[in-house]
């Protein structure tokens, strides 16, 4: 029995396992093995892997494609890409200039060529430029600067970005890639077997690339890839969950959560209705956990919209929002409340009637506690709700509910509060509700008199039991000392 067993092992190839090509070497990423040429040109098959000047060889200009008979231009095309394989050392501008330049001018060819639509490139030529594509962006990331320094981590706010120094050859690298995608002669059932998940996970990596630049090119093109190529719809999303649960739950630390929710900005802008569940999921475990860090400044403009996205797409979701950013709502950061109540503000300006009746109690609980924070700018923003005419629709709606609620808070600030601004501002939305219903303004009033009366008699209360405590004490400690 084992003997055969061994020796069914040993298949005998068919034919057509025979007559595909072996798997060319590649160092940069794993592609499936590169498909022949087009039977109409005839072409030399090369294979793209990261070139470099001490391995050999040279950097030689290569024609451009006006001075080429058009039935050489595939040729043409990948000796320029051949030439852009080559990989210098950009931290010494003196370094190779001329091969820079080489390169350079090969490279503009290359965008001109795809942006001109002057020929459709044949499916190896697509293979290969995106392997060159590949050798030149995918790369390790310089470390970033609170990294192996030695020194406490800085407030990634107050953080100068880091440029980096190759970005004129990478810029044109990024700008081939995005007019392939772009191009309407880039048909996607071609195109999707080299732009495949694993391409697309290396370039969602590179969003952690702290060169601005680097990283508006990323999100420009994985906005477009995404709206090209509906199969990797659901790994794009997934993928970029994975990178904001890492975030928040790991490190607390990557440069592109702004862009990257840019680009969810318009994803969510265009999700169907009724909303699947999958995307109410990614709502509630990951966005809303996203106010959780404390660098949530730097990327919140982004986020907020998102949020509110969702909101007026389902009007449902109003509550779950709002109690998830009660949820996170900042303690101690009073920059980071004064953003929150900007947000809650959008929200709730697409909230409606139903929604804010579950949440208003555990709502005006907090706004209360931020009417009374000595930060003036807290205390200032919590008052401007009232400057939108919706919320004040749907306080008025529910004022016998949030005004006891909240009466409390206004007589504190206009009794103790040292901020002028925020006096004035208390005293009007006060007269506001007076004006909506005397009988329980005057109600709430009064209820307020009476416990502070109970307050005050509770403290005098207290007080005399401590000094009752004192004279016993005094007393003993007298008789003490005579015995």
């Amino acid at each position: 029995m084992f003997k055969k067993i061994m020796k069914g092992g040993h298949k005998k190839p068919s034919k057509s396992d025979a007559s595909d090509p072996a798997p060319q070497p590649y160092a940069a990423a794993n592609f499936s093995a590169p498909a022949a040429p087009s039977a109409n040109v005839v072409v030399n098959s090369v294979s793209l892997t990261p070139l470099t000047l001490s391995s050999g060889g040279s950097v030689e200009p290569v024609p451009p494609f006006r001075d080429a008979p058009v039935a050489e231009r595939q040729n043409l095309f990948l000796r320029k890409l051949h030439v852009c394989c080559y990989i210098l050392d950009f931290s010494d501008t003196l370094k190779n200039v001329r091969e820079k330049e080489i390169k350079r001018q090969a490279l503009m060819d290359l965008v001109d060529f795809i942006q001109s639509g002057s020929g459709k490139i044949s499916e190896n030529c697509q293979e290969e430029m995106i392997r060159m594509i590949s050798v030149n962006i995918f790369r390790c990331l310089p470390p970033a600067s609170h990294e192996n320094t030695g020194q406490e981590p800085t407030d990634p706010e107050e953080e100068e970005p880091s440029l980096d120094p190759s970005w004129p050859h990478l810029q044109l690298v990024y700008e081939l890639l995005l007019r392939y995608v772009v191009s309407s002669d880039t048909d996607t059932k071609i195109a999707k077997r080299y732009i495949d998940h694993s391409f697309v996970l290396k370039l969602l990596d590179l969003f952690d690339s702290e060169d601005p630049r680097e990283r508006e090119y990323l999100k420009t093109i994985l906005h477009r890839i995404y709206g090209k190529f509906m199969v990797h719809r659901p790994f794009i999303r997934k993928a970029i969950n994975n990178i904001f649960y890492r975030f928040i739950y790991e490190t607390e630390r990557h440069s592109g959560i702004g862009e990257l929710l840019e680009i969810l900005g318009s994803i969510i802008n265009g999700f169907a209705l009724p909303m699947k569940e999958e995307h109410k999921l990614f709502l509630v475990r990951a966005l809303l956990p996203l106010h959780k860090p404390k660098s949530v400044g730097m990327y919140h403009q982004q986020l907020s919209y998102c949020i509110t996205q969702f909101v007026e797409k389902d009007f449902k979701l109003a509550d779950t929002v709002i109690r998830g950013l009660l949820k996170y709502w900042p303690v101690t950061n009073c920059q980071k409340e004064v953003l929150f109540l900007g947000e809650l503000e959008e929200v709730l300006e697409a909230t409606q009637a139903a929604e804010f009746q579950r949440c208003m109690i555990p709502l005006f609980r907090q706004i209360s506690r931020c009417l009374n924070s000595s930060h003036f700018q807290v205390a200032e923003r919590a008052l401007f709700l009232w400057n939108n005419e919706h919320i004040v629709s749907l306080i008025a709606q529910n004022r016998t509910v949030i005004l006891p609620i909240i009466f409390q808070a206004f007589e504190k600030n206009i009794s103790s509060h040292w901020n002028q601004a925020v006096h004035g501002l208390t005293m009007n939305v006060r007269k506001m509700f007076l004006e909506m219903d005397a009988e329980l303004f005057e109600e709430c009033q009064r209820k307020h008199a009476e416990k502070e009366a109970k307050a005050k008699e509770l403290a005098e209360q207290r007080e005399l039991n401590w000094k009752r405590l004192a004279d016993a004490a005094a007393q003993n400690g007298v008789e003490d000392m005579v015995t």
